[in-house]
């Protein structure tokens, strides 16, 4: 079947697929996954922007993006012209990056801005707080204002965000609950690691192009099921009856380890751990996918952080940043260290892309149904399928067409 746009009403056909999607609501053993048009269809991923990502809290980027106070830049989510920012109280701010004059894209590149965002085709000006400031000769040559044209109400368009372990989340129809409401229970199970973190730059950091749907990135994430068979090294010293699933009673779910072991280098040094948390993060780690679109993981004495961008129905990009307890763990000494955890995570996430491009290609199989659930092994994934079948549900009849 083949995922398209109605306007026409209810069809025989959208029932169906709506029926199809109340079949993954089912409890895990009964229930469904996830069909075919979700992951090839070419009209798939629009529907998915407007009723899971624009509607919801969808990771875009990172806050050391924009480190410096005046930093700005631009950035394009599913399509979308959006400015990240830190302003002059070193706020992070998330604006449409277009100019509310003509549409104009206002900022085209990465820079560091000492005055106002000057837009490139009639030199509209705004602040970093998105305030219209200047509309040169919008009244007649040399004359720059005009009493029909109110600049307090043709500011930039500002997208709510929210910043958390370094993630910068936006709400792009800007409906949403708050972030700190909607994932309330993650930010209580992990409320240790509300503090600041420290990201050292490029030795920390990497992106994967992966020939996949950004959905089976975050199945597989979910899971430790694979383990065994896909990360061998990884299963040696973290194996798969050391994990179990976590169910979040909101938007996440994911996996534990009970066996973390932080690293140590040739002369027995350590990466600083987070002072004063729990002492269940002594051995535990953890690893959370929030819906829809990012992927984080805690211990003791790192985080990581990636943002999955979908980039068309069958292809996505990984960006995943490394992040450490104080500002000595990015200093000159611990390069090596940062280097080699890096190359670990990295190893790791490598192993997943020959699976999830695997599973991409066997969504082109007609008569695959979607596929089944392991009721002890894959809870955390059906979680997601019954979180995204939720949100299509939810979506206004006519929208969805088989």
């Amino acid at each position: 079947m083949n995922l398209q746009v109605s306007n026409s009403g209810t069809s025989k056909e959208e029932r169906l697929a709506r029926s199809i999607l109340e079949s993954v609501t089912e409890p895990i053993g009964k229930s469904s996954a996830l069909p075919n048009w979700l992951y090839d269809s070419q009209n798939a991923l629009q529907i998915e922007k407007k009723h899971i990502f624009a509607c919801h809290w969808a990771g875009i980027g990172f806050a050391d993006e924009v480190p410096e106070i005046g930093d700005v830049v631009p950035k394009t989510f599913l399509g979308e012209p959006l400015i990240l920012l830190r302003d002059r109280e070193g706020t992070i701010r998330v604006f449409q990056n277009v100019c509310r004059h003509r549409g104009m894209v206002l900022v085209k590149e990465a820079h560091n801005s000492t005055g106002l965002l000057r837009c490139p085709y009639h030199a509209w000006c705004y602040s970093l707080k998105g305030d219209l400031k200047q509309t040169p000769h919008a009244g007649g040559a040399g004359i720059h204002e005009h009493e029909k044209l109110d600049k307090s109400d043709l500011g930039l368009i500002e997208i709510p965000a929210h910043v958390y372990l370094g993630v910068v989340f936006v709400n792009l129809d800007g409906n949403a609950e708050p972030f700190e409401n909607m994932n309330a229970s993650l930010l209580e199970r992990w409320k240790d690691f509300d503090r600041p973190i420290y990201h050292s730059g490029s030795d920390s950091s990497f992106e994967l192009d992966i020939k996949t749907n950004w959905k089976l990135a975050i199945e597989n994430f979910c899971e430790s099921y694979h383990l065994p068979f896909v990360h061998p090294g990884l299963n040696a010293y973290s194996r798969l009856e050391d994990h179990e699933n976590i169910l979040g009673d909101g938007p996440w779910s994911g996996q534990l380890t009970r066996v973390y072991n932080a690293q140590l280098d040739e002369d027995g040094r350590g990466f600083d751990r987070f002072e004063d948390i729990a002492d269940r993060w002594e051995s535990n780690g953890e690893y959370i996918a929030v819906y829809p679109n990012v992927l984080l993981g805690v211990h003791k004495d790192h985080i990581f952080s990636m943002v999955v961008e979908p980039k068309d129905n069958g292809r996505s990009v990984e960006h995943v940043k490394i992040s450490y307890a104080s500002p000595a763990m990015i200093g000159p000494d611990f390069e090596s260290m940062r280097v080699k955890n890096a190359k670990l995570w990295k190893t790791v996430f490598m192993e997943d892309i020959a699976v999830v491009e695997g599973m991409q290609m066997g969504r082109f199989a007609g008569r695959f149904d979607g596929g089944h659930f392991s009721p002890e092994m894959d809870e955390a994934t059906h979680h997601f399928h019954v979180w995204v079948a939720k949100q299509l549900l939810a979506s206004p009849e006519g929208t969805l067409y088989s």
